[in-house]
């Protein structure tokens, strides 16, 4: 079997990496227009004070996508990544594809000169709290809220 190769998505790979976002926000039950996808990945591509989208490809073949997203931050005195979406598809589970995406943004939020990142998983993924507490992450004690505004 071939390992994955990660790479810094473009706008030649942009394609694959919507369609890794769609099966990601699918497999949780969020609905959000393959437009609203393409748009902001169109964004992030062009501007990359927006953060970065990486992807893994074995043979050629999308198999996993990382969109870590910045923002400036007044607690962290500066540029904080925030890991929006780590998507392994299901066949490529339990390979490494996670764990090399993680320790890519990781390096990559490290190049930029962020001073960290964070992440929020959703309950029930005990699989994505050991892969996160091997790559030394920690876990906060806080609630996340949200408020979505109608368009």
């Amino acid at each position: 079997m071939d390992a994955a190769a990660i790479q810094l998505c473009d706008a030649d790979s942009a394609a694959a990496a919507v369609a890794l976002l769609r099966a990601q926000l699918e497999e949780h039950d969020i609905e959000t227009s393959l437009e609203d996808l393409r748009e902001v990945t169109r964004t992030v591509l062009a501007d990359g004070r927006f953060g970065f989208i990486l992807l893994a490809a074995v043979n050629g073949e999308a198999v996993g996508l990382a969109y870590a997203a910045a923002h400036l931050s007044a607690e962290h005195g500066g540029t904080i990544g925030w890991l929006e979406e780590l998507y392994v598809r299901p066949a490529w589970r339990g390979r490494g594809v996670g764990g090399r995406l993680v320790c890519d943004v990781i390096t990559r939020a490290q190049e930029l000169g962020w001073r960290g990142v964070e992440l929020e998983i959703v309950a029930g993924h005990e699989r994505a709290i050991s892969l996160y507490l091997r790559n030394s992450f920690q876990p906060l004690a806080r609630a996340r809220f949200s408020r979505i505004f109608d368009r």
